[in-house]
């Protein structure tokens, strides 16, 4: 009997509350009541703008490897690739093959999204796959 492909879940991650909270709340109802049966490979992706940012991304995938071994998630790769975050989520859904596309939403107003863009956004509508934003409460 073939055993079934799992299905590929990206989940962009930064160093902002709100990208940790999206990992929590993701694991928490994607992978830990389900778990080792869950149907998806999780990759977690850190976009670093530029070369120099390297100890940031190292305690951003080591924050986010604690979580997932906390809550016994053990299917996940970390990734960093780098360049705007926008660019850098949609490129790891592509390589990926990924269905599904998780972001933690910062919560900002129209104003300030209108001068900084949102990541969101960006990928709700240049995504090839579902995208998920997890806003905290």
């Amino acid at each position: 009997m073939a055993v079934a492909e799992k299905q590929v879940m990206v989940i962009g991650i930064d160093d902002s509350e709100h990208s940790t909270y999206a990992l929590e709340w993701i694991l928490d109802h994607f992978f830990v009541p389900v778990a080792p049966n869950c149907p998806f490979k999780l990759y977690i992706v850190h976009a670093k703008p530029t070369a120099s940012s390297a100890k940031i991304s190292a305690r951003v995938l080591e924050k986010a490897k604690e979580i997932c071994t906390s809550k016994s998630v053990t299917d996940v790769v970390l990734e960093v690739g780098e360049g705007d975050a926008r660019n850098v989520l949609c490129e790891a859904v592509e390589k990926h093959h990924a269905s599904i596309l998780v972001v933690g939403s910062h919560g900002y107003g129209a104003i300030r999204r209108a001068f900084l863009g949102s990541v969101s956004d960006y990928c709700i509508h240049n995504a090839s796959c579902s995208v998920v934003i997890v806003k905290k409460t």
